[in-house]
């Protein structure tokens, strides 16, 4: 188990934008990871939301998390608008859980490859850029949490430190809890673990990754949470 201490909400730079965390971790250069956003939820608890889009601190969930640069492809997982330049799916049927969420953000990335995206990205200008290599690793995280940058961040810190035998690397809460929607996996592990599974519509994320190897990284509990309902979105954005 790996002890780390936060970056700022960017991922690992400094704040005076020099490389921190981000840049290099113990052991050399820090690897490409590729990010699947789920993003596909309707919030029960929040009468049926697009959680994608609600607000803490100025900006969407949607928006805070896309702000992390993990050095590899993008994908949400979703029918919320995205920015330009950001790859989107959907699960077909949509509705089918994370599971089948994962599959269907792996599936595109298997797809675009070093695609050049549609149109630029906001607020970067100028013309579309291929995408990065296909990365070993890959982030899955569910956009309802806010502070998912950091924990991205610490995360991709971790990989030079990891046993090469381990499949994923995740944060764990002060109760020891894995955080399986915030965590990076080996793209081969996971992809093997969705085989097993079968069919990923509505397959339990306790099966997934029940058979992986994993490293665990302490984060503290004020870079975990997720907002189900609007008390705890009011707790993030008083």
């Amino acid at each position: 188990m790996t002890d780390v201490e936060p970056g700022d909400e960017r991922g690992g730079r400094d704040p005076e934008g020099g490389p921190g965390h981000g840049a290099h971790g113990v052991g050399g250069e820090l690897p490409a990871v590729d990010l699947v956003v789920l993003a596909g939820g309707r919030g029960e608890r929040l009468g049926g939301a697009d959680k994608a889009a609600l607000v803490v601190d100025g900006r969407t969930l949607l928006e805070r998390v896309l702000d992390v640069d993990l050095g590899g492809r993008v994908v949400v997982v979703g029918d919320t608008p995205v920015p330009d330049g950001v790859h989107r799916t959907l699960e077909d049927p949509p509705g089918g859980g994370p599971v089948a969420g994962i599959a269907a953000g792996l599936d595109l990335l298997d797809g675009v490859g070093s695609a050049v995206p549609e149109a630029p990205a906001a607020g970067r200008g100028g013309a579309a850029t291929p995408d990065p290599a296909p990365a070993a690793w890959v982030a899955v995280c569910a956009v309802d949490q806010p502070a998912a940058t950091v924990g991205l961040g610490l995360l991709r810190d971790a990989l030079p430190g990891a046993d090469p035998s381990v499949d994923a690397v995740g944060p764990v809460d002060g109760q020891g809890r894995r955080q399986w929607l915030l965590a990076v996996y080996r793209q081969t592990a996971l992809r093997s673990a969705l085989q097993r599974v079968g069919q990923p519509r509505h397959a339990a994320m306790r099966t997934l990754v029940a058979d992986l190897s994993w490293h665990d990284v302490v984060v503290g509990p004020e870079h975990l949470g997720d907002i189900d309902t609007w008390e705890d979105l009011r707790r993030w954005d008083p």
